[in-house]
């Protein structure tokens, strides 16, 4: 106590304010290796940092653009949009929730869903989108994905699902708990008559998503470090009472156990989905 009663009246130094005429958004700290990047650079390689490798979720339409040959995607059901059939309300009501995220996105819903090419293949494809609340699966998406593999059936081409999703969307109830089974009776009646179907997994795929069709691929690939699995780790730690292992639902720790097949970097992806199109189609 001696030291600071010596101490009176210290002046603490005025640090001037430095003003910056520089725009902002022109950088961006990379939150896994902890890299500053530029975000022009960030964009021009797909949401990856170039030093870690760290994958950043994309748009529904930029996955889309990435996987889907240019010219090619035609859109079906765009104009498919959630209701509010339980008149769900918590701090605000369901409906105005969905127009929020119909405004921030420009999509009526979670998923984009249609017909294109992957390497001058004819593939039927459903994109979920992060940005809409969460990627979660309410009627909407449901009917969309259960399409995407109605249209691949009809038409016998492949089917690609892309999973980006926190799971079902609660303000639907158990109407969104019931996408689970009519998703994955459309998958069944694709393996019944031997219709590709491929199953990509990105950060986050988990709860009603991760425990139906995006489980049931042909083949399942995986981002690298994507969170896949039901319920996140910290429920599951206070259900079993037991520490988890290191980089458990990891991507990479589901491939060393057998739950998915390839984990792949997002700029090879659509020549290994291509890879396996063709393959399946031969």
């Amino acid at each position: 106590m001696g030291f600071f009663n010596t101490v009176k009246n210290p002046k603490i130094k005025q640090v001037k304010r430095v003003v910056s005429n520089a725009p902002a958004g022109l950088w961006k700290k990379c939150t896994q290796c902890g890299e500053i990047l530029q975000t022009a650079k960030l964009e021009a390689n797909n949401q990856i940092c170039p030093y870690c490798h760290h994958h950043y979720r994309i748009t529904a339409a930029e996955r889309m653009k990435l996987i889907i040959d240019e010219g090619t995607f035609e859109e079906v059901g765009a104009e498919m949009k959630s209701s509010n059939p339980l008149q769900f309300k918590d701090r605000s009501a369901y409906s105005e929730r969905l127009v929020q995220a119909q405004a921030k996105t420009g999509l009526n819903d979670s998923t984009l869903l249609g017909f294109g090419k992957v390497n001058g293949q004819d593939v039927s494809i459903a994109v979920m989108d992060f940005h809409f609340m969460g990627g979660s699966m309410g009627v909407v998406t449901g009917e969309k994905i259960a399409l995407a593999m109605d249209m691949a059936f009809e038409k016998k081409i492949p089917c690609i699902v892309v999973s980006c999703s926190g799971g079902a969307r609660m303000q639907e109830g158990i109407l969104s708990l019931m996408q689970m089974a009519k998703t994955s009776a459309s998958r069944s009646r694709l393996k019944a008559h031997g219709i590709p179907y491929i199953s990509v997994l990105t950060d986050p795929t988990t709860g009603g998503c991760a425990a139906s069709y995006a489980m049931l691929g042909d083949v399942n690939i995986a981002e690298p470090k994507a969170l896949i699995g039901f319920a996140g780790p910290r429920v599951i730690e206070q259900s079993i009472r037991q520490t988890l292992p290191e980089g458990f639902q990891t991507s990479e720790f589901l491939l060393q156990h057998g739950f998915i097949d390839r984990i792949v970097h997002r700029q090879e992806l659509k020549n290994e989905i291509g890879f396996f199109v063709k393959m399946f189609s031969r």
